[in-house]
């Protein structure tokens, strides 16, 4: 793996007089050259409105936006390109389906299937269902290295489970589910699986026909991509049957006052004016990405991942939470007798990003009751050298701390 650092232009400051070393792109992921390129190029020479102009300005902006629905397509490896839908970001994904999902097949008591590690994105929504139509949610246990208990799993399932709603990788532990496992047996209850695959999509290869999973949800920030953007993906026997989210402008085929006729797929998903020049940085992102090779990326961050865990666990003082055998590039620890915080503060003052805290993951942290966690997190600018200077700081926040 070659040294991807200067294509991302952020890298040329300085924090507190010491080089940046980024070890946060779980949170999310600098932007190389090319994508900062792409929408500066679209804002500059090419900025229309999609969908509604027949002058060349919009057809050629209509058009680039229409190619990235294309690439993600072939990105996921997805049967048909009216099965992307383009949000605002994971979080708007997963409340689209679970808002356009119920209103077409839940009704009290009813349940959902979530896990011990799942982000508060896929847990708040399900829980402002259960309010409002009074149905059930049935939690999936994991182990102690942060591994899910298939059997329990298994026996969670009843003639009332309507939904599996399951992150491919853990923001916090990195624990990578085994989805193609989970959605079989989901599927041999007939009921559907929606993957949160934020944590996922930008570290390895995702191929949604082979998981045969029914939706899978990433965002383009956290894969090199603007803010703003995020992807649905969903098998096209549920979409067309599920209502729009959100109604307006773009999504409709027909109106007059007495009633709506609403646009085929996937419009009648995207109501309004798109974030166009996301959506094309995010195609400038596919290609960076694609040029590297997601395998590579994956090889790449399981090596950085190997090397900082062999060396924290050489620590007395540090305790790694989540040691399962199959993780993205993710490693979460406490240290004894320093707060989270303090430590993400005092690497901060020497040019260190990381995350300190809870993580979005209130109820992991419960599990393993602890009240937060520093976590690492690798993208592909990163290097053993940051690894080294991580290390050589950990050492000054046990010095002033002894």
């Amino acid at each position: 793996m070659q040294n991807y650092k200067a294509d991302f232009p952020i890298f040329l400051q300085k924090m507190h007089g010491f080089p940046l070393v980024y070890l946060d792109s779980s949170n999310s992921s600098q932007k190389p050259h090319s994508v900062i390129q792409a929408i500066k190029q679209y804002y500059e020479n090419e900025h229309a409105n999609v969908h509604r102009g027949i002058y060349e300005l919009s057809e050629n902006a209509t058009r680039a936006y229409e190619n990235t629905r294309e690439k993600v397509k072939d990105f996921i490896n997805a049967r048909h390109t009216h099965e992307i839908i383009f949000t605002r970001g994971t979080t708007e994904s997963i409340n689209l389906v679970a808002h356009s999902f119920a209103r077409l097949q839940l009704k009290p008591q009813d349940e959902i299937i979530l896990s011990e590690m799942e982000h508060h994105s896929n847990i708040v929504p399900w829980q402002q269902l259960k309010a409002e139509y009074g149905i059930e949610l049935k939690v999936i246990p994991i182990s102690d290295i942060g591994e899910i208990d298939l059997l329990t799993y298994q026996q969670l399932f009843s003639k009332r489970t309507k939904l599996v709603a399951i992150t491919h990788a853990s923001n916090v532990l990195g624990t990578i589910n085994p989805l193609k496992k989970m959605i079989e047996i989901a599927h041999a209850e007939n009921v559907p699986v929606l993957v949160d695959g934020a944590q996922a999509f930008p570290h390895m290869p995702v191929d949604v026909e082979a998981l045969d999973c029914d939706f899978y949800i990433f965002s383009s920030h956290k894969a090199y991509g603007p803010t703003g953007v995020g992807v649905l993906y969903g098998k096209t026997n549920w979409l067309d049957r599920m209502p729009p989210y959100q109604s307006g402008g773009s999504m409709i085929e027909k109106v007059s006052f007495a009633e709506t006729t609403f646009a085929p797929l996937p419009y009648k998903f995207e109501a309004g004016t798109p974030h166009i020049a996301g959506v094309i940085g995010f195609h400038a992102a596919l290609n960076y990405l694609k040029k590297i090779g997601m395998d590579a990326i994956f090889q790449h961050e399981q090596y950085l991942l190997k090397e900082l865990s062999e060396r924290l666990q050489e620590q007395s003082s540090i305790k790694i939470i989540g040691t399962a055998p199959h993780k993205v590039g993710v490693v979460s620890f406490i240290m004894k007798d320093v707060h989270a915080h303090d430590v993400g503060t005092i690497l901060s003052h020497q040019g260190i990003a990381v995350r300190a805290g809870h993580h979005c993951a209130m109820p992991l942290m419960q599990r393993f009751k602890v009240p937060a966690l520093v976590r690492v997190s690798f993208g592909i600018y990163n290097s053993k050298e940051d690894i080294d200077i991580f290390m050589r700081a950990l050492e000054t926040v046990k010095r002033l701390f002894k």
